[in-house]
């Protein structure tokens, strides 16, 4: 789901402020900070110009996460992430030394070969063309991890880590999938608790990727979401559950609840496209994230429902749920340690992995499931 508080901004400012130099004035008085631009419904997205950057508002990402199959048919997962950040520093302010924006990023791969999370993280002021979030369309670079569109609608993403390397191409093989209100996705009970909000299901994959001195061909298939918004979730939020699949015979599932902190869903929904074309949305009542199993952490003792049935009502449903109008989505992980550490980075620990999904007990597709909060809640 992806939703702007998924960055700890307060956190992350502080990280990069930190290492950049509190003299560069990262932390300015009200009256001096930036105004943010804010989400409200019934705005039209526009392409290809939403692609790029929004730098009047305070938080977005660009989100890739997806299943490989390397040339001896062993399956991976992989995650690369842009984020972008105002400070809220003076937009006044002459230098070109301003810390205005900060860029951030994390990459992941998923060896089940291995039993653990190869990952990364990046973070640096944006300018001088070392780090960057264009407008007008996709480009973002930090340092010498990039990602791009080209002029024939491709995505193309670069990361090099001490652990692997990732070189890959992102071909659509569809239209794009407006989340919510055509765009607007509402995060909470407050109309104001909200982000815009695309997603670009069932890309083909195709590249390379080294790990462990050895370069291995790749293909699959991965997910794209493209978030931004100003607001913040409910102060009583701890954290949230997401998923984004994409099934095998075309069709894609969105599904995401934000959690109290005492567990309790804040604020649920869930976006189905069919193979055809046609577009479900389910509101709060209608979603249920049921936990199955846990796994938990040696390096942060969080415990994560890495094994979860995601229980969607039809309108002809009761509303209880599990009958014949509700169908049961069941998420099996790739692997069970899919945690990252990215306390250096946006300050959260959060679980990010390759799962598959099955759909009333039949196989149905493949997918990645995001859980954040449980290490410890997320400060909003």
């Amino acid at each position: 789901m992806r939703l702007p508080a998924s960055l700890n901004i307060t956190n992350a400012v502080n990280i990069v402020c930190i290492a950049l130099l509190l003299s560069l004035g990262c932390f300015m008085d009200d009256a001096q900070a930036q105004e943010f631009a804010k989400v409200a419904p019934g705005k039209a997205l526009q392409f290809p110009r939403d692609y790029g950057a929004h730098p009047d508002y305070r938080t977005e990402w660009w989100y890739v996460t997806g299943w490989l199959q390397t040339s001896d048919k062993r399956p991976l997962g992989f995650q690369i992430t842009f984020f972008r950040t105002a400070t809220g520093h003076n937009p006044a302010d002459p230098s070109k030394f301003a810390p205005r924006q900060l860029i951030l990023a994390h990459a992941a791969l998923s060896d089940p070969t291995l039993g653990k999370l190869l990952h990364d993280q990046k973070s640096a002021r944006e300018g001088f063309g070392l780090a960057y979030a264009k407008t007008g369309d996709t480009g973002l670079k930090l340092d010498d991890w990039q990602m791009w569109r080209d002029a024939q609608g491709n995505y193309h993403a670069r990361v090099k880590s001490p652990d692997f390397r990732l070189d890959v191409q992102l071909t659509p093989q569809q239209a794009m999938l407006l989340q919510g209100e055509q765009g607007y996705s509402q995060k909470g009970p407050s109309g104001l608790q909200a982000s815009y909000y695309y997603s670009e299901p069932q890309l083909r994959v195709s590249g390379n990727v080294i790990r462990q001195g050895k370069q291995q061909r790749v293909t699959g298939n991965a997910w794209l979401d493209h978030e931004w918004s100003t607001s913040v979730l409910d102060a009583n939020s701890s954290g949230w559950d997401w998923l984004g699949a994409n099934l095998d015979d075309g069709s894609a599932l969105m599904a995401f609840r934000i959690r109290s902190k005492d567990g309790a869903s804040v604020w649920s929904h869930a976006t189905l496209r069919d193979a055809n074309g046609k577009t479900t949305q389910y509101r709060a009542d209608q979603v249920r994230f049921v936990a199955q199993r846990q796994w938990r952490s040696e390096l942060t003792q969080a415990s994560y429902p890495v094994a979860a049935t995601i229980e969607l009502d039809s309108d002809s449903s009761n509303h209880i749920g599990r009958n014949e109008s509700t169908e049961n989505w069941q998420l099996e992980p790739l692997m069970d340690n899919q945690e990252l550490d990215a306390r250096r980075s946006t300050g959260a620990v959060y679980w990010e992995g390759a799962v598959t999904v099955k759909r009333n007990g039949k196989p149905a597709g493949r997918g990645y499931l995001e859980l954040t909060g449980y290490h410890q809640a997320l400060k909003f």
